[in-house]
């Protein structure tokens, strides 16, 4: 009976043990496979592609899946990508070198449109008003007189 009890509790760890390490791996295979993009022409996120029998998606959820099922680093399985497919297989841009400038360009760019719209209405408000041409009452009332006169109204 002891024994029994010994075998189940080992049992029931060891299942726990391995949904716990597969529950790791899903975690994992999700995540990275959020960071490539299919290279079939979709320009969907690798595991979301939805075209029904999309073979690159196919064949790169495999070998995503294999990569994580061996234990590889996340980089080791960016580098395989990478060199198989180009840097387009990447959903983001990386934070070296000529890359960089697409994570810092949105951000100088959205800053230097703000100066140029505070600048342009600081501009317009400080404008002189433009002249009417109108002629002020006295003068208005002059022309009036001659116009009756003239026209003998």
């Amino acid at each position: 009976m002891r024994n029994t009890k010994r075998i189940s509790l080992f049992t029931l760890v060891l299942l726990l043990s391995v949904f716990t390490l597969g529950a790791g791996d899903t975690d994992r295979y999700n995540k990275l496979g959020h960071q490539f993009m299919c290279v079939c022409g979709c320009n969907q996120i690798l595991i979301e592609c939805n075209h029904v029998g999309c073979s690159y998606s196919t064949k790169m959820l495999a070998e995503l899946r294999e990569g994580v099922g061996r234990g590889d680093s996340d980089q080791v399985i960016f580098a395989a990508f990478t060199e198989k497919y180009g840097k387009t297989v990447l959903a983001a841009p990386t934070t070296e070198g000529f890359n960089l400038v697409a994570w810092i360009m949105p951000f100088t760019v959205f800053a230097a449109a703000t100066l140029l719209v505070v600048f342009v209405v600081r501009k317009w408000a400080h404008r002189p008003q433009p002249a009417t041409g109108l002629p002020s009452a006295p003068e208005l009332d002059a022309f009036r007189q001659r116009a009756r006169k003239e026209t003998d109204f």
